[in-house]
């Protein structure tokens, strides 16, 4: 039995009564052929609780952290996300971080599932953000449709900075496939790739019911920082 067979058929079981999901629409998931599992991102839990009711199995990419962490703590985490399905991808910028890319497009030319989660990151505050280019790219390039996916409830189930999640009630919901023809890597355009990008993140709002922000969540993630600091700066004792 293969890692991820372990993870379904041994771990699975008790993440499902854990996060008891409710799975709409899986009919739009296709048996056979690849496709694209295009998701909110709410959680680090996200890419574990899709494969439990998803009957094929879905490759997501993960950042390296996630694999390299130190003691009990991080050889857990290594050991949950590879059982899951999720590989390694380095997100420092440049060559490194388009291998991820070069890996998904590998998982999608085997005829296999590719999970994605377009805004980059996880929402800091629930709400849906504006979705990167690089899926659609993707998509593009080898003619694989997109299946927009919302996922509800993994937020409250694994608040940010909690390591083991909380047991709470999730919602997996699966939008009809976005049908994309393969276009030439010389003929995609930025504003083919922006238009796809944009009705791709319309189908998963649409789907999840979140109010949606136009700008990436790593940019909010900043503000949000510097808000932080600025606050403890001005009332350094209220921030203790």
């Amino acid at each position: 039995m293969s890692l991820y067979g372990m993870y379904v058929k041994v771990l699975g079981p008790l993440a499902t009564k854990w996060f008891t999901p409710d799975v709409i629409g899986l009919e739009n998931v296709p048996k056979f052929g690849a496709a694209i599992i295009a998701s909110n991102h709410l959680a680090v839990i996200d890419d574990a609780v899709i494969p439990l009711e998803t009957p094929r199995m879905v490759h997501f990419m993960g950042k390296k952290e996630y694999f390299n962490g130190k003691g009990l703590k991080g050889k857990f985490k290594k050991f949950f996300f590879t059982t899951a399905g999720v590989f390694p991808v380095d997100r420092s910028g440049g060559d490194k971080a388009n291998g991820g890319l070069t890996e998904a497009r590998k998982i999608l030319e085997q005829g296999e599932l590719f999970g994605i989660h377009p805004e980059g990151t996880r929402s800091p505050d629930g709400k849906l953000y504006k979705g990167h280019t690089g899926v659609a790219r993707l998509a593009l390039e080898t003619g694989t449709p997109i299946i927009p996916v919302a996922l509800i409830g993994t937020n409250i189930a694994q608040p940010a900075g909690t390591v083991w999640p909380h047991k709470h009630h999730t919602v997996i919901k699966y939008g009809k496939p976005i049908i994309v023809p393969q276009v030439h890597e010389s003929e995609i355009t930025h504003k083919m790739i922006r238009q796809l990008t944009d009705t791709m993140m319309h189908k998963i709002q649409e789907l999840s019911g979140q109010e949606y922000v136009d700008m990436y969540a790593q940019d909010r993630k900043k503000e949000l920082t510097a808000a932080k600091n600025a606050t403890t700066l001005q009332h350094p004792q209220k921030s203790k």
